[in-house]
Parts: C-alpha cells; sequence; structure tokens
C-alpha cells in the first residue's frame, strides 16, 4: 500500500538504516564525485570491481556492501536521512541497478553479451516505457597511470528500448582518475533514462595510459541534496526534503561523496525506510 497521508506515515513500519565508514578516509578530487563502497565500516567493505566485463549483475540489498532491507512486501519510502560528515562536502544516496567491470583502461570496444535491463527491480517504472531518470556513471576501480585524453562512451538502450549512444566523457588525464573517482556519462541528447548497457567504447588518446580499470553502473537517484555546508556539519532532511523516493526490498543503496576538498571524511548517515 502506498503512504498517502500523514497519518498512513505515523502508521507505517520504520526501519534505521545506518550508514557509516568511521576508520579510513579516502583520498578525493575537490569538488568530484566518489565512491567510499569498499572502505570498512557499516555496512561492511564491498568489492568495488565488478565481476564480468560482458554480463552485468544486479545487486541488491543481500549483496555484500550494502545495507540489509527489512520489509519484504509493499512499498518503501525513503523518509528522513540524519547526515553528517567532518568535510564539508555532499552526499547522495542511489539504487544501483546494474554492475558491470572491470573494463580495462587500454582503448577498444566491449560488446555485452549478456542482457540486464534494470527496470526489472523497478515495478513501478517498468517496461515498455521504464528507467526514467536512471543515470550511467563510470567507477575507478584501478588508478590510471601516466596518461591523458583519455574517454569513455556507451551505448544502452533508452527508456522506449532503443539503442542509443552516450556523450563522449571530457578528456581527462591519468590524475583525475584515482582509485573511486566516479564520472557521470551523459545521455544523448532527448534522453532522461536508460534500462541497459549494451556496449562500453574506450579511447586512449593523447599520451596513452598505462594502467588503470573501471566499472560501469546504472544507478537511480533517491536523494542528492545532502550538504554537509562546514567541517563536522550536517543536518537533518524529513519527508519533505527527501521527496519520499520509493525503495525495494532488494533496493542495493549506495552513498556517493563530493568532497570540498582532497579527502572524503568520515560520512555518516541514518536513514529511514517507512513501508505500508
Amino acid at each position: 500500500m502506498a503512504i498517502a497521508t500523514l497519518d498512513q506515515y505515523i502508521a507505517a513500519v520504520k526501519q534505521r538504516v545506518e550508514y557509516v565508514k568511521p576508520t579510513t578516509a579516502r583520498t578525493s578530487l575537490a569538488g568530484k564525485p566518489f565512491t567510499i563502497f569498499d572502505l570498512a565500516g557499516q555496512p561492511g567493505a564491498g568489492t568495488l570491481a565488478g565481476g564480468s566485463t560482458t554480463a552485468p549483475v544486479m545487486p541488491t540489498s543481500a549483496t555484500v556492501g550494502f545495507p540489509p532491507i527489512t520489509f519484504s512486501t509493499g512499498i518503501g519510502y525513503i523518509s528522513r536521512i540524519e547526515f553528517n560528515n567532518f568535510v564539508s562536502s555532499r552526499l547522495a544516496l542511489f539504487d544501483m541497478l546494474s554492475k558491470s567491470g572491470p573494463y580495462s583502461y587500454a582503448a577498444g570496444t566491449t560488446t555485452i553479451t549478456t542482457n540486464l535491463d534494470s527496470t526489472s527491480r523497478m515495478p513501478d517504472y517498468s517496461a515498455p516505457n521504464g528507467g526514467h531518470g536512471n543515470e550511467i556513471w563510470m567507477e575507478v576501480t584501478t588508478a590510471f597511470v601516466t596518461g591523458t585524453a583519455w574517454q569513455v562512451q556507451v551505448t544502452y538502450t533508452d527508456t522506449a528500448g532503443n539503442t542509443h549512444t552516450s556523450v563522449i566523457t571530457a578528456a581527462a588525464a591519468a590524475a583525475a582518475l584515482i582509485l573511486g573517482a566516479m564520472v557521470q556519462i551523459p545521455l544523448a541528447a532527448g534522453d532522461d533514462g536508460v534500462q541497459s548497457i549494451r556496449s562500453v567504447i574506450v579511447t586512449n588518446g593523447g599520451t596513452a595510459m598505462t594502467a588503470g580499470a573501471f566499472n560501469i553502473l546504472i544507478m537511480r537517484p533517491l536523494w542528492t541534496s545532502g550538504r554537509v555546508q562546514i567541517a563536522n556539519g550536517g543536518d537533518i532532511h524529513d519527508m519533505l526534503k527527501t521527496g519520499m523516493p520509493r525503495i525495494y526490498p532488494t533496493s542495493a543503496l549506495y552513498v556517493q561523496v563530493i568532497a570540498d576538498s582532497t579527502s572524503t571524511g568520515f560520512p555518516e548517515l541514518n536513514i529511514e525506510i517507512a513501508s505500508a
């Protein structure tokens, strides 16, 4: 049952999910998105590198590194988030729908041989017009070395099931592709979502890279407004600020940090899930 009134929210079953990485801060680049998925904490460290370059997998709340979700029927909502960090930063929360990799830094095209439709875990946003709002991200799993003008793009199926090629990423040097760095891959003009990845295309231009690897992710943004304005600051976002995005028992909740400095800090989020 959907939660449509304040009384229904008050009566809803609620779970508190703790997401904290308190022991190891990741070296980051100011103003750039970074993953903290593989760092120790609660939940425990996940495996950063994907398991296949040709057969994407769909992580779930049972996959190591993602917090467990306890409701099993009905509809869940992100209804409240308390958050803080010891560095000024922006925190964001996604549902990871697809993960493939790690892909090599070397130039070339890798074709996906086993299609994974990310909308299968989104019954409220399913085909034939599913995937609206889903984003494609690159996630560095091994730091790049030496090169300049490195780029990546993907072919993908859009919300109507048509195959398009993404905009190629801006040319990047190795210094911008350190461990954990993330880059959003822009969709083709006019597209507002993605269902699946069909191929990954690497251009190793300029001075060629000599090392590096990355994943390709499809993620559904849930909450992207967690601004920590000062060091050791934070905030509380109630349902009016979270917007009550829907999640599912198998949703793979994934936190991203955009720090103002060169450290991701020790972010902490307490996430309330209301379900009915």
